[in-house]
């Protein structure tokens, strides 16, 4: 039995790459072209792979992308149960302005996915067996109902698992009200679906705190880009302020953050301990180039200099 298993039904094929300067009009030359296996639960496989976890990347695959990004994974040495689909597997662009720094990225629709394909995937995960932990991460493609994750979710519970969800509006609303394990919403996504400003740190806590009381998720982690990040849950509820990394690269940092989490629950550590992981790794992919994601030894050593607040700052967001 795989410990966890990650779901990802919008993989990408990750393209990123350089460029003088960005400009309409002109050809823009490109360089340091890099390409890496992508896609939310995919990205989070990567990473517990790379931490050591015994993990599985489940995820719908089709065309020469998904051909090639299934071999990336196995360069990688990332199990994967690919299930085919008709449609070609999508490609996101990432380009990095030397001339400003700005990074650009360019995210392509998924494939519309079949009624057939979507059985076929839940037949594959309960063939696979019961894992400790299920992943879901990334946005719903075309024809995935949006209560596709609240199914994972009863799916998980019945076998006694824990679902992990990062997604984001209708879909993870319908989670939500199924209740899952954990959680972890943006600060946008965490607005969008309570319908309030949210406009402190107080005030995150505080919704982050009620999600936990109604049954909505046992562990809530807001992430709040370079403000930092909160976490609800069993323990006291604690504030990580933003470490100071040089920001390389944005891609990834969410997928890797739920991976630093996600390893350290695994190995029996505390909500706490498992939260400063899953800052830490979403820091160090901050510092990594295009889709290249964290280290494993980046990540046990930006934990160091993780703290953890109990006492939350005034700060307005």
């Amino acid at each position: 039995m795989t410990d966890i298993i990650t779901v990802t039904v919008n993989p990408a094929l990750d393209v990123s790459a350089s460029t003088v300067h960005v400009r309409s009009t002109s050809k823009l030359r490109c360089d340091q072209v890099q390409r890496h296996p992508g896609g939310g639960g995919i990205n989070v496989a990567r990473v517990l792979h790379r931490l050591g976890a015994d993990c599985q990347a489940l995820c719908l695959l089709g065309g020469p992308t998904g051909q090639l990004l299934s071999q990336l994974l196995e360069e990688e040495g990332v199990r994967c149960l690919s299930v085919p689909i008709a449609g070609h597997t999508r490609e996101s662009f990432t380009v990095l302005d030397k001339g400003d720094g700005q990074e650009y990225r360019f995210v392509l629709p998924g494939p519309e996915i079949q009624p057939a394909e979507i059985a076929a995937c839940l037949e594959a995960l309960r063939r696979q067996g019961t894992s400790r932990y299920m992943v879901a991460s990334g946005s719903l493609p075309p024809g995935l109902p949006p209560g596709f994750y609240a199914q994972l979710a009863g799916m998980v519970r019945a076998w006694g698992g824990r679902l992990v969800l990062d997604g984001s509006g209708a879909a993870l609303s319908a989670a939500l009200d199924h209740g899952v394990y954990m959680v972890k919403p943006s600060l946008r996504e965490m607005r969008e679906i309570t319908g309030l400003p949210l406009s402190s740190l107080h005030a995150v806590r505080d919704a982050a705190l009620q999600w936990v009381r109604d049954g909505r998720a046992e562990v809530v982690a807001v992430s709040l880009g370079d403000k930092g990040a909160v976490l609800a849950g069993a323990q006291a509820p604690v504030f990580a302020p933003a470490l100071p990394v040089q920001v390389v690269s944005a891609v990834g940092a969410g997928d890797s953050f739920v991976a630093g989490m996600v390893w350290a629950l695994s190995q029996g550590q505390s909500q706490h301990s498992a939260f400063a992981y899953g800052v830490a790794a979403g820091s160090a992919a901050l510092s990594s180039g295009g889709t290249a994601l964290c280290a494993a030894d980046d990540v046990h050593r930006v934990v160091q200099s993780v703290q953890l607040l109990t006492e939350f700052p005034e700060m307005v967001l």
